[in-house]
């Protein structure tokens, strides 16, 4: 197994950021197996979806939806409505996985492999690759 972790920034503002190049860039070259994506966070997911025509946006407006940012939560510190942040893992889990064939992601054509981070309070976030060969 090959495996390594780079950090992200996401910044001050709710993010579904890119991972897509640097996957590519780890499998490339690898032959066959299977790319796992984890981020170890509570507070951040890994999703696969189109990016870069309003689905990132559509992604973050839907989750606003369903985890507002209010004082409903349990889980209270940090800015407002950060337990959100807690229970979207449930819904965006911190993981994908991907099969690789000849060092290529075999993602579809609109497909993009994206790190959904809520978390205002965590600006830096680990992102762990491994590709398990077969």
């Amino acid at each position: 197994m090959k495996s390594e972790t780079f950090s992200v920034h996401t910044g001050a503002d709710e993010v579904v950021h890119d991972l897509t190049g640097p996957c590519r860039e780890f499998a490339a070259g690898e032959g066959d197996g299977l790319l796992h994506v984890f981020v170890p966070h509570a507070t951040a997911g890994v999703a696969i979806i189109e990016t870069g025509a309003g689905s990132d946006d559509d992604l973050l407006a839907a989750l606003r939806d369903l985890l507002p940012a209010d004082g409903r939560w349990r889980h209270q510190h940090g800015t407002p409505g950060h337990g959100r942040s807690h229970v979207m893992p449930a819904l965006i889990p911190p993981y994908a996985t991907v099969p690789v064939i000849g060092g290529r992601l075999l993602l579809g054509t609109w497909q993009s492999i994206t790190l959904v981070d809520l978390n205002v309070d965590n600006p830096d976030r680990e992102v762990r690759l491994s590709l398990l060969r077969g």
